[in-house]
């Protein structure tokens, strides 16, 4: 296969746009008979260039196959490359990143590639050079980027701290808190496939996204199906067909999904099993993309205890200080228009409100409906005494490509987000951002299931108020539109803005917000 890979990119490499192109992967869509190359280059391609890179590609699909070729041009800076080192090396030798900053990395720009500097102590040398830190940090870019990268170490001296700085004060540290698990007796334990001996305690749905080893969830079933397919035997090379249970499960504190393949000792049990049944099921967590789903390993009946009520969880406190995206003071002179009613009403200064909305890989929100989809970009305005007075945006990584779709819809691309915070980064400061205010949206729902997920895997609570602009709109204005989207509600009002863009939804449901209350003469009770 890695024949096969440097055998198509030096035959994509002869086109001069893609001369220094990575192949980043491969997509393959069995229902359309299609396979997706996605390419990254550094250079500006034509779309002759385009046309032959997908005759090049199709070359290497087995007949009954047509190709697909997506390209991005992707050129990072020094700032990115210094952004990804620090971050993969924290990430990746943990124990190595205590003694790096992100000041200590210094980059060198190629034609293609870049060499980086990593600076340290005489004494921290080893810890860099006999392992594989720079080898794989190596890999890693080359994986991302386009071109040569090659890492070394520069012995500095590094200057000792002053001792005063060690007496670190409540005002200028932050507390690091750990993530609860949370858990509770599994109660009426039966074997189905399992030990003999009976399981003991459940991990909450709520927390189970945070667990490194294998554990137990406990719950009542929302949903099973059993689902056939065939599966090829190398040895007899005929098809045979398998089964498979897609099971749903609730305990309170959220839902999980997962597929259960079973033995064949155990198959006619658990098809007995049905929607409402108490069960548990063991497993652990795996990382695909990115992402991390529940495998399960064995599935046996147990309950929650009797009249069990989920114990909420503690949250991180608010930061005390914002560490990646800051707000900026927001300035729309359009505010103060000469002819408008200027008077507010006191709903809207007796409390703060942030309108938020997010831009994201997709429309699945419920994690019981299989892998969420992801956050790629934060936007939101902060109301102040009636006034929209603070702005805050944000991209967000992430580890997928972007669907065509996506790509059309919101204008974002995946160069877009190279070099952008984590998703747990920008909601760190969304949590600060968001301290004592009451949130809106346009279609609150959709939007806050995104924040209330994510923010719960990064142990922020969002667990606030929320007012919502389209049952707002479907009061205030009703049969005086067409519908209630959000373009409509704003053509209505006059304001014009890039719709399909975080920040700018944000900010002109914001300005509807505003309208609606005030025709509206204050908020619901």
């Amino acid at each position: 296969m890695a024949n096969k890979v440097e055998e198509y990119l030096r035959e994509i490499r002869e086109l001069s746009g893609l001369k220094n192109a990575i192949l980043c992967g491969i997509s393959v869509s069995k229902r359309e008979n299609t396979a997706e190359f996605f390419l990254v280059t550094d250079k500006t391609y034509t779309a002759r260039e385009e046309a032959e890179a997908k005759e090049i590609s199709q070359a290497y699909l087995p007949d009954g196959f047509s190709a697909r070729v997506k390209i991005v041009k992707r050129v990072p800076d020094k700032e990115i490359l210094k952004t990804r080192i620090f971050e993969y090396i924290q990430k990746s030798f943990p124990a190595a990143s205590a003694f790096l900053e992100p000041e200590n990395i210094e980059v060198e720009m190629l034609t293609s590639g870049a060499n980086f500097f990593v600076d340290i102590a005489s004494g921290e040398q080893s810890l860099f050079s006999s392992g594989r830190i720079l080898d794989d940090t190596s890999k890693y870019l080359s994986s991302v980027f386009c071109g040569t990268f090659y890492g070394n170490v520069r012995i500095v001296e590094k200057a000792e701290p002053d001792a005063s700085l060690l007496e670190e004060t409540p005002e200028d540290t932050e507390e690091i808190q750990a993530v609860e698990i949370r858990e509770f007796p599994i109660c009426g334990y039966e074997k189905i496939d399992g030990v003999d001996a009976p399981l003991k305690n459940a991990v909450y749905m709520a927390d189970c996204h945070n667990m490194e080893e294998g554990y137990s969830v406990c719950g009542t079933v929302t949903y099973i199906e059993e689902i056939k397919y065939t599966k090829h035997n190398e040895k007899t090379n005929e098809d045979v067909e398998k089964t498979r249970f897609s099971v749903s499960l609730t305990d309170g504190s959220g839902n999980l999904r997962t597929t259960y393949f079973p033995k064949k000792a155990t198959v006619d049990k658990v098809r007995e099993i049905k929607i409402g049944d108490k069960i548990v099921i063991t497993g652990a967590n795996e990382e695909y993309n990115g992402s991390k789903s529940f495998k399960a390993s064995k599935i046996n009946y147990g309950a929650p205890p009797e009249g069990f009520e989920p114990v909420a969880r503690k949250g991180k406190s608010v930061p005390k200080f914002y560490h990646t995206v800051f707000p900026e003071p927001y300035t729309d002179y359009t505010q103060a228009g000469l002819f408008e009613d200027l008077s507010k009403p006191a709903d809207l200064k007796k409390q703060v409100f942030v309108c938020f909305d997010l831009e994201t890989t997709g429309l699945n929100n419920n994690p019981a409906m299989g892998r969420m989809d992801r956050i790629i970009e934060l936007g939101a305005v902060k109301i102040v005494n009636g006034e929209i007075a603070e702005k805050f945006s944000s991209f967000v990584a992430c580890p997928e490509r972007l669907s065509k779709e996506i790509i059309t819809l919101t204008g974002i691309t995946d160069a877009d987000l190279v070099g952008a915070p984590e998703v747990e980064k920008v909601l760190a400061d969304f949590y600060k951002f968001t301290d004592g205010a009451v949130l809106v949206g346009h279609n609150v729902t959709f939007d806050y299931r995104f924040v209330h997920y994510y923010g719960e895997q990064c142990g922020y609570m969002f667990d606030k108020k929320q007012y919502d602009t389209l049952t707002l709109a479907q009061e205030v204005l009703r049969g005086l539109l067409p519908n209630y989207k959000l373009n409509s509600v704003a053509d209505y009002y006059g304001f014009t803005f890039n719709h399909h863009r975080a920040f700018d939804d944000a900010c002109v449901t914001a300005k509807v917000f505003i309208e609606l209350v005030k025709a509206r003469g204050g908020l619901p009770v």
